[in-house]
């Protein structure tokens, strides 16, 4: 869908972004537990439609709220459609995203029943540097664990203990520069051990672990992370 939307001359850039703001959970809030339940959702077919002259919370449909995946990928598509972000409910979003964060410092997708991981870690730090507002994150807790999750071969899993990946190692690095703690969080030294452990990961093209087959992917994962 975000590739797609690089061809504008294909869209009618106000009717699509409307349609990704049917998308987004508006409670119209009155506590911080119904924020919780805030953001973007796959789609418009469960729950609540968008309706912007909404005063008053709908009664809660179960399993109806925000991911914090989804929540990412329908900005950056309000972006690419040139929408000004002026509908969001902004104050909502960062409190669900809040809700999101667990005590060892990641992020989970969802408020129910989900993994949580790097992948999430970044998704949060990219709404916030989006918004313009990291209310909604504990940088120092999301920065510890991210520290604490590079191996001991120099990359960086998935979470604390967990194998070095270039996707997971992509997402570190990549949260660590939007919150501006990459070189507080991590020493020249162990920088530099990213470095390797990215490098050596090229083949006749690009890994994501040692070991396993080459993929177009990681040219960018791994590509990206030496990038920045």
């Amino acid at each position: 869908m975000i590739l797609n939307l690089g061809e504008k001359n294909m869209l009618n850039s106000s009717k699509d972004a409307s349609m990704f703001y049917q998308s987004n959970i508006h409670q119209w809030i009155q506590t911080d537990d119904d924020c919780r339940r805030c953001g973007f959702r796959g789609s418009s077919t469960i729950g609540a439609k968008f309706n912007p002259t909404q005063v008053s919370c709908e009664p809660y449909i179960p399993y109806d709220f925000g991911h914090i995946a989804q929540t990412y990928t329908g900005l950056l598509c309000l972006i690419l459609l040139g929408d000004d972000l002026s509908r969001l409910q902004r104050v909502a979003l960062t409190r669900g995203l809040r809700a999101h964060q667990l005590e060892d410092g990641s992020f989970k997708a969802t408020l129910h029943g989900s993994e949580n991981d790097m992948r999430f870690v970044y998704c949060a730090s990219c709404i916030s540097y989006i918004l313009d507002d990291w209310t909604g994150v504990d940088v120092d807790k999301a920065a510890d664990y991210i520290y604490r999750s590079q191996s001991y071969d120099g990359g960086i899993g998935q979470g604390p203990g967990l194998e070095s990946h270039g996707g997971s190692t992509y997402c570190a690095v990549a949260s660590l520069v939007l919150m501006d703690r990459l070189y507080t969080t991590f020493s020249s030294v162990e920088l530099d051990r990213i470095r390797q452990w990215c490098i050596m990961r090229q083949q006749n093209g690009f890994q994501g672990r040692p070991m396993k087959p080459v993929d177009t992917c990681y040219s960018f994962w791994v590509g990206a992370t030496l990038k920045v």
